[in-house]
């Protein structure tokens, strides 16, 4: 996980690698967009990762993470209450994983640490901010995510979100800025690309609305202080998905408790 993750070529046709650790990366197009193809990348390099990942994978539909299902430590369905637990679980790793860097004076865990790298993805980030459980529910799931995308990265929890909802309710402002990584499908105003890059980059030019309807798996990069940049999204079938998972399998541990 402290390789760089491969999503794809740019415009140029040169590849596309950024390296995750220590890092956030938020995803959001409308539907069939091609969202879902940059997030099996990512998906995958975790899972090839078995040495050093430990892969939460949080997916209200089942369908589009429940292929990597039989390789992820944790796995959370259509099920509030579920993902509730586990993002206390997760929040209670951050905080002890500091309490150990504060004991021997270390800002941050390294490859070299006895430690995975948590590697936490939720698709379709709707779903459990507004569409389901209670208000109560909904205000806690955003609450306790807010904390780990803003705390974890320096105790080696990356968390990588998705959405077909660009819209001020789910991503608002002071999520959004907490992503060092912005990656922008096609969209249907001018307003919703921004809402995922930030304010004022579409009326520079930088607008996932020019995307193309046909053109799925296009999206606008926006790495940490540079410039939006145009990526075509490398392709992962049902059958590629299907044979990574089988390989992944066998390299994994064989017991991790979570």
């Amino acid at each position: 996980m402290y390789d760089k993750v491969h999503l794809g070529i740019d415009e140029y046709g040169y590849g596309v690698d950024i390296p995750l650790i220590y890092r956030n990366i938020l995803l959001a197009g409308e539907p069939g967009a091609g969202k879902s193809v940059a997030l099996n990348n990512i998906v995958a390099h975790g899972a090839l990762s078995p040495t050093d990942c430990s892969m939460w994978l949080f997916d209200g539909k089942q369908v589009e993470l429940g292929l990597w299902a039989d390789v992820a430590d944790v796995f959370v369905g259509p099920d509030m209450a579920a993902a509730l637990r586990r993002l206390r679980q997760l929040q209670h790793e951050m905080d002890r994983r500091y309490a150990e860097l504060s004991r021997v004076n270390r800002r941050k865990i390294g490859p070299a640490d006895p430690v995975p790298v948590i590697l936490c993805v939720i698709d379709e980030l709707a779903y459990y901010s507004v569409t389901t459980g209670t208000k109560d529910q909904q205000e806690e799931f955003k609450i306790l995510l807010r904390d780990i995308i803003a705390r974890g990265r320096a105790a080696g929890i990356i968390v990588v979100a998705a959405t077909q909802r660009p819209s001020a309710d789910i991503i608002p402002t002071s999520l959004r800025d907490l992503f060092g990584y912005r990656l922008a499908f096609r969209c249907t105003t001018d307003s919703s690309s921004d809402i995922v890059l930030s304010v004022g980059w579409a009326a520079q030019g930088y607008s996932a609305k020019d995307i193309a309807p046909e053109d799925r798996g296009v999206g606008l990069l926006l790495a940490e202080g540079g410039m939006p940049r145009r990526i075509k999204s490398a392709y992962l079938s049902d059958k590629d998905i299907y044979g990574l998972v089988e390989y992944a399998r066998q390299l994994r541990p064989e017991t991790r408790e979570f």
